[in-house]
């Protein structure tokens, strides 16, 4: 079988004069590193202000902002954490490294992301945190996730890796009130190759959070006086120039990409056996980290065999995330005192996805609508095919 020729996408990531003038910005500053420069102050800022939220601490990669959150959250040996079960292996363990048990609840079908009353069906007297995935920018439940949160006494950790710039109910996310933690990996929707961000409603956890991302040592320190147990998390300032530059152009790109979405989803909505993911009104900002569909009923060895030959066709395709559960790593240290199959059966939902779900790279809702349609068209033919 021959698909059609491969629609045109513009390339991720993406860079221009403005990212190359703010690293010789950088590389002007004679000092590299954020104590000495500038440039990752100035991104703090401006990540914060963007974002609604009091602080934010930029460091070295979305794990390191998870594990980190996690920490100024008081989350140790003994506590258990509850996890969606459809989310990238990081925001497990994040909990795990620190000693902490993560415990895998189910999503919703359509949405994909944690689903509330799995949430509330898991919460122990050892639950510290709820972590949420805002699944390919999608907000999950918060109005449900904040009233559960308050009503069990616990914390809400917004894994916000593929949430820049979304809202829910007009609120970004730094004005949720809760800790939101962020990714700038190669993919992600601004990136400087590596990255992370944590956003901090409040203060104190904001400089345990400074201290404990730069070996425990305070800011004005000059007779190594570290107060706590830390590690080295800084950013560096080259780093903090390419995210500069990268905020400024995301909300352009967040508003083509919402126009977008609705254009190819209701495209492979057509196409027989194929479910785009869910919207929900009350997310009224979706950056669209993903594009993602389901194929229910599709086993996970012909989903990847689709993959395959989506991207041999020439479009950016792949396979949704495996269950957390479903990979060796989740097993190594601090998982729950459970079976695979034990999970499993508790995750219906998690399970089909982590067999049917595909998704398309966030470059693809960057391009022109009759690109969409091209590639719709050829995923309805490998899709017939399949």
């Amino acid at each position: 079988m021959n698909p059609r020729p491969a629609p045109t996408f513009p390339d991720w990531p993406q860079f221009d004069d403005t990212e190359r003038a703010a690293l010789e910005r950088a590389l002007a500053q004679g000092q590299w590193w954020r104590m000495g420069g500038g440039e990752v102050n100035a991104f703090e800022e401006e990540f914060a202000e963007y974002h609604g939220a009091r602080h934010a601490l930029a460091v070295t990669n979305g794990t390191h902002a998870l594990e980190l959150a996690l920490q100024t959250m008081g989350v140790g040996p003994g506590d258990e954490v509850i996890v969606p079960a459809i989310t990238f292996i990081s925001s497990s363990q994040a909990v795990q490294r620190l000693g902490a048990v993560s415990v895998p609840v189910d999503v919703d079908p359509g949405t994909y992301c944690i689903d509330v009353a799995a949430a509330a069906a898991a919460i122990t007297p050892r639950t510290k945190v709820i972590m949420p995935v805002h699944m390919a920018g999608l907000m999950a439940d918060m109005d449900g996730l904040e009233k559960l949160a308050a009503d069990a006494g616990v914390a809400l950790l917004q894994d916000a890796a593929h949430a820049h710039g979304a809202r829910w109910r007009g609120r970004r996310v730094g004005e949720l009130g809760s800790v939101a933690a962020f990714s700038f990996q190669n993919g992600k929707l601004m990136t400087a190759g590596e990255g992370g961000a944590v956003l901090f409603p409040d203060d104190e956890r904001y400089e345990s959070a400074f201290l404990r991302h730069s070996c425990g040592r305070p800011r004005t320190d000059r007779h190594y006086r570290h107060q706590v147990a830390g590690t080295n998390m800084r950013l560096n300032e080259f780093s903090a120039a390419v995210l500069r530059a990268q905020l400024a152009r995301l909300d352009g790109q967040i508003t083509v990409r919402e126009e977008r979405w609705p254009v190819l989803s209701a495209l492979l909505a057509e196409i027989p056996g194929v479910e785009p993911q869910a919207d929900d009104a009350r997310a009224d900002r979706n950056p669209h980290y993903m594009a993602m569909f389901r194929l229910p009923g599709w086993s996970e060895e012909r989903r990847n065999t689709l993959v395959d030959r989506l991207v041999a066709a020439g479009l950016p395709a792949f396979a949704a995330f495996r269950a957390v559960y479903r990979t060796d790593a989740f097993w190594e240290i601090n998982a729950p005192d459970e079976t695979v199959d034990e999970v499993a059966a508790r995750c219906p939902n998690a399970e089909a996805i982590s067999a049917d779900c595909v998704w398309l790279h966030h470059r693809t809702l960057l391009g022109s609508v009759p690109a969409l349609t091209d590639a719709a068209a050829i995923v309805a033919e490998l899709v017939r095919a399949g």
